[in-house]
């Protein structure tokens, strides 16, 4: 039975991807639901790290981690390379734990 979930599931999923694909040139959105489509996208994303940043389990995660996250959101938002980016945001988040702060 869990087979065939994941199955309708991977199933359902390509043809949604597909859909968005083959029906790019067939339908014309109008450019103010256009820009709530990439809002929606941007809130998404935001709520997905923050609950990333935030817990850990069903607990706060502490605030070294969403110091680090932080850190880490501010340099890439300057522009400055990934990986010093994510090396920042994660000393940032060592370094603390170090200290103490947890």
């Amino acid at each position: 039975m869990t087979v065939v979930a994941i199955l309708l599931l991977a199933a359902g999923t390509f043809a949604f991807r597909y859909g968005g694909t083959a029906l790019r040139e067939r339908i014309d959105l109008p450019e103010h639901v256009r820009e709530l489509l990439s809002t929606a996208a941007l809130v998404l994303l935001v709520a997905l790290a923050s609950t990333a940043a935030l817990a850990k389990g069903q607990s706060f995660a502490g605030w070294a981690l969403p110091a680090g996250v932080v850190v880490g959101g501010v340099l890439a938002w300057r522009k400055v390379p990934f990986l010093v980016a994510v090396v920042a945001g994660t000393g940032t988040a060592a370094l603390l734990r170090v200290v103490g702060v947890s």
